[in-house]
């Protein structure tokens, strides 16, 4: 059975059961961003640190990252449908263990759990899009599949608000389970179980490399933010480790007759430019709202309700962006709309630095309007013509490559973020400390929240003031720092997508000639996976002869 076999009213309803997939984890992404104030509460959280707040949201992005690729060749192996309801299980059970947890690091155990099963969703979400839509009918389910993501931007942060305002702060996780328990009806009754031709092997070598290289390199640069000292052994010598072992495992997979994280494929500019550059928006992305949930409910004073509805512009912005990137590069091309897209998201981000403790709300909600509206417009599109460019027998496998970037790049983001933020943070507040007693001291020195509740406890408040004044200092320093980030991805953009024949072609933008041209060659010629075997469904063995031979020729070059 090809793709072509299923109906189109089955193909949207598959669609939709993938949208909840993908909705599940932007959910949770945005739920924890505006809980993280109220972990860090000593009475109504968990007291957590900055870095334990850091290692809670980064040991979900770490296994996920490196976790992705692994999923992929599974998915290719035993079916893509299989992985996804394998990676569903696992995030509701470790959600549940996430929302009972009793302290810090149990809850950092958890996320990491939670790391897999989006590890296991993500892969066979985006394999089972691409062996259901071809031609045209792709680039609109990509476009149409991406805004879930702004849909999640926008039900997280206020279903957060609503749940901590009324309930203990392990609701916010407990509310994946019955999302989960909805797309397991949905899977169950609709989804295929498609699988590659081609048989890969698995990479346990890849994995163990690439875990150990990001956790060693996300420890040391959370360790930074820590200790008085750079020079210090536990923050270089994991660092340099981390490169090490990152350096091996590119190393290993290029000796890989058939890598599970193809890095010959980064090495094409636009498909490997254009992965750079969104992992650098997701870098600035990750520190930027791990700087703004505390600006808004530490700083400033918001609920975690208030703050989450104040979030609301940006998850409008990604909702309207998306498409609105699609029809400008239909008219235009992928090059002239995201770059300068991509311009203005760094610019945006880098006016953080201009906030204050007064800052009207007005002006930080069109702030906020413009960056959600121009990160759409830059991953709607960058996504749609990457994917596109993927080859269909390693889809698993391929889309994991780009969703590895991302999530290195968001993993990556918050380590340097946090620890810009807690490096400046106990420097600015330094002065003030002065004459204190040394519990009073060491205490404040953590993080501004320790320092407010401290402050409260004994009567203290040019204490909260100097804490107040202290943080928006570091978010300053820090803003500037992540909009270079973003400015760099935005150069890399430029560079990788300049004179790339098909590039716009790829993001769905044709001459009107071929636009025309296009419905005849599709109803006149079989598309090209299923003259290579086609997708093998219910365990159907893989395709055999001279076309399944092609297909593992190719499959083996690593070709896009």
């Amino acid at each position: 059975m090809t793709t072509s076999a299923l109906p189109k009213v089955e193909r949207q309803l598959i669609l939709a059961v993938l949208m909840v997939c993908s909705l599940l984890i932007w959910l949770d992404n945005t739920v924890l961003s505006t809980a993280l104030e109220t972990l860090a509460d000593p009475v109504h959280g968990l007291n957590a640190t900055p870095s334990e707040l850091q290692w809670a949201t980064g040991s979900y992005t770490l296994t996920f990252a490196t976790l992705m690729f692994t999923a992929g060749a599974l998915g290719d192996r035993y079916g893509h449908r299989s992985v996804l309801v394998t990676g569903l299980v696992v995030f509701a059970g470790s959600s549940v263990w996430a929302a009972y947890a009793g302290d810090a690091a149990q809850l950092i155990a958890a996320r990491a759990a939670m790391g897999v099963g989006s590890a296991l969703i993500m892969p066979a979400n985006l394999a089972i899009l691409m062996w259901t839509f071809t031609g045209p009918a792709r680039s609109t389910a990509i476009a149409t599949f991406s805004t879930s993501a702004g849909v999640g931007m926008a039900v997280g942060p206020v279903l957060a608000g609503v749940l901590l305002e009324y309930y203990w702060w392990g609701s916010v996780f407990l509310v994946n389970v019955p999302v989960v328990v909805l797309a397991l009806v949905g899977i169950v009754l609709l989804v295929p179980d498609f699988r590659s031709p081609v048989v890969r092997p698995l990479d346990p070598a890849g994995m163990l490399l690439s875990i150990g290289g990001l956790a060693a390199l996300a420890y040391g640069l959370i360790r930074a933010g820590q200790v008085s000292a750079w020079s210090s052994t536990d923050v270089w010598a994991p660092i340099v480790v981390g490169l090490v072992l990152l350096a091996v495992f590119v190393v290993v997979e290029l000796r890989v007759k058939v890598p599970s994280f193809d890095p010959r494929l980064l090495a094409q500019r636009a498909f490997g430019g254009g992965n750079v550059a969104v992992g650098l928006l997701l870098f600035a992305v990750s520190a930027v709202t791990f700087y703004h949930a505390f600006y808004l409910q530490g700083a400033r004073g918001y609920s975690p309700m208030e703050a989450g509805l104040a979030g609301l512009p940006t998850a409008l912005g990604a909702i309207l962006g998306a498409p609105l990137g699609a029809h400008l590069v239909r008219r235009w091309s992928l090059r002239l709309v995201t770059v300068p897209a991509l311009t203005v998201a760094a610019l945006t981000m880098g006016a953080y630095g201009l906030f204050g403790l007064r800052t009207p709300l007005g002006w930080i909600e069109l702030l906020l309007l413009v960056q959600g509206l121009s990160i759409g417009m830059v991953l709607g599109p960058v996504t749609a013509a990457l994917i596109s460019t993927l080859p269909l027998d390693r889809a698993g496998a391929g889309s994991a490559v780009t969703n590895t970037v991302r999530q290195t790049g968001s993993v990556i983001g918050i380590a340097v973020g946090g620890t810009i933020m807690s490096i400046v943070y106990r420097r600015a507040v330094e002065p003030s400390l002065d004459g204190m007693p040394g519990p009073v001291r060491d205490q404040a020195r953590v993080s501004a929240e320790q320092a407010r509740h401290l402050a409260g406890t004994t009567d203290r408040p040019a204490l909260a003031r100097a804490a107040d004044d202290a943080f928006v200092h570091a978010m300053h320093v820090g803003a500037v720092w992540i909009m270079c980030i973003a400015l760099f991805g935005a150069a890399v953009l430029l560079i990788s997508l300049r004179s790339v024949p098909g590039t716009e072609a790829s993001a769905g933008h044709k001459p009107d000639r071929e636009q025309h041209r296009e419905p005849d060659r599709e109803q006149h010629r079989e598309p090209d996976h299923e003259r290579e075997g086609g997708p093998v469904m219910g365990g159907a063995p893989p395709g055999t002869g001279a076309d399944a031979r092609s297909a593992r020729a190719g499959d083996d070059a690593g070709s896009p």
